[in-house]
C-alpha cells in the first residue's frame, strides 16, 4: 500500500523538463517498465521504486548535470546511509534509466554505465554459503511433514524462497515442473527427479491454489515460511545438526555448486537456476569444488612433468 501510495505521488506530480524526475515518470509509465511481458517483474518494479523514492530528493536535478563523478557521489553518500549491496544497487537502477533515456534522446550518454560497484570486504564471509551433504540430509529429516516439500523445491531446483512458496499447485505435471523465475521472468522447466515425487506424494494433502501449504492448509508466504525456518535453524544449530551462516536462498549456491563440480557450464546453470545471463550463475558456483575436474589435469601435468625429468637424464647421460 505504501509502494502504490508512492508511485501515485510520482503520477500526480508534474515533472519539470529535462530532470531526472521527468526520466524516471517516463521510465515508470513505459512498457519496458509496466508491461507484463517484456518489462520488469513486480517484485523488481518493486525493488526499483525503492531506489526512486530515495533519489526523490534530487528529482528536479537536470539532466546534464549528471556526470560519472557525480554518480559516484551519489553512490558514496548512499553507500553511508543505505550500505554497500544498495549503494551499488542505486548504481544499477540509474544505468538502466539513463540507457532507456539515451536511446530515446533524453540524454546524451550513460554516465552511470561505467561506474565500478563498491567492492565486497575481503574479510565479510560469503553471504548464502552452499548447504553440506549432511547438512541437507539431516535438515530434510529434521523439517515438519509441511515444511519439506518447499524446501525440496529449493533444494532440486534452486529455486528462490519465494517462487517455492508461491509455486501454482498445476506446475507440477507431466513428470515436470513448469513454472517462471518470479525476478527475471524466466522460463523454468525441468523434469522432476523421483526423491522430489516421493516428497510431493508424501507431503500433507491440502485444497490451497498453491504446491506448498503450511500446517493449516493455506498457501504459504515467504515470511512465514522464513519466520518458521529461522526458528527451527536456531534449534538445529543447538543440536549441531548443521552450522552456522546457513540461509534458504544459499540452496540456490548449492545447486549451482553440485551442477559446476559435475563439470556443467555456466550457461547450463543459468537455465537451471531462471537466470537472463551467466553472471549470477557464475556467482553462485564460484566456490564449487572442482577436485573432479582437475583429477584429470594433474594427472596428466605428473606425466609430463615425469616425461620432461626423463629426456633431461637421457640428455645428461
Amino acid at each position: 500500500m505504501e509502494v502504490h501510495r508512492l508511485n501515485q505521488l510520482h503520477t500526480e506530480q508534474a515533472a519539470k523538463p529535462g530532470t531526472l524526475g521527468m526520466l524516471i515518470k517516463k521510465y515508470r509509465a513505459s512498457p519496458d517498465f509496466i508491461d507484463g511481458e517484456i518489462g520488469k517483474s513486480p517484485r523488481t518494479r518493486a525493488d526499483y521504486q525503492r531506489v526512486f523514492n530515495y533519489l526523490q530528493a534530487i528529482e528536479d536535478t537536470p539532466l546534464v548535470w549528471f556526470t560519472q563523478a557525480r554518480i559516484v557521489k551519489i553512490r558514496d553518500k548512499a553507500f553511508v546511509k543505505l550500505k554497500r549491496k544498495s549503494a551499488n544497487y542505486v548504481v544499477t537502477v540509474l544505468s538502466v534509466l539513463f540507457k532507456w533515456g539515451r536511446l530515446r534522446g533524453y540524454i546524451k550518454d550513460n554516465p552511470a554505465a561505467e561506474i565500478p560497484a563498491i567492492p565486497r570486504p575481503k574479510s565479510m564471509p560469503d553471504a548464502n554459503r552452499p548447504w553440506q551433504d549432511a547438512e541437507r540430509e539431516a535438515v530434510m529429516i529434521a523439517l515438519p511433514a509441511h515444511m519439506k516439500l518447499p524446501m525440496a523445491l529449493m533444494m532440486y531446483y534452486g529455486l528462490d524462497p519465494n517462487d517455492a512458496v508461491k509455486l501454482p499447485r498445476n506446475a507440477a505435471k507431466d513428470g515436470m515442473v513448469d513454472t517462471r523465475r518470479g525476478k527475471t521472468g524466466v522460463p523454468v522447466w525441468i523434469p522432476l527427479p523421483s526423491p522430489l515425487v516421493e516428497i510431493m506424494e508424501a507431503a500433507p494433502k491440502h485444497d490451497a491454489i498453491t504446491l506448498c501449504a503450511n500446517s493449516r492448509g493455506k498457501p504459504w508466504t515467504y515470511s512465514g515460511f522464513s519466520s518458521n525456518w529461522d526458528k527451527l535453524k536456531d534449534k538445529y544449530l543447538e543440536q549441531g545438526i548443521i552450522q552456522p551462516g546457513l540461509t534458504l536462498k544459499g540452496l540456490r549456491h548449492t545447486v549451482a555448486s553440485i551442477l559446476a563440480e559435475l563439470g556443467y557450464n555456466d550457461r547450463t546453470i543459468a537455465h537451471m537456476l531462471g537466470q537472463e545471463t551467466e553472471v549470477m550463475a557464475r556467482r553462485y558456483s564460484k566456490r564449487a569444488n572442482r577436485t573432479r575436474k582437475m583429477k584429470g589435469g594433474v594427472a596428466d601435468f605428473e606425466q609430463e612433468v615425469s616425461r620432461r625429468k626423463t629426456e633431461v637424464v637421457k640428455l645428461g647421460k
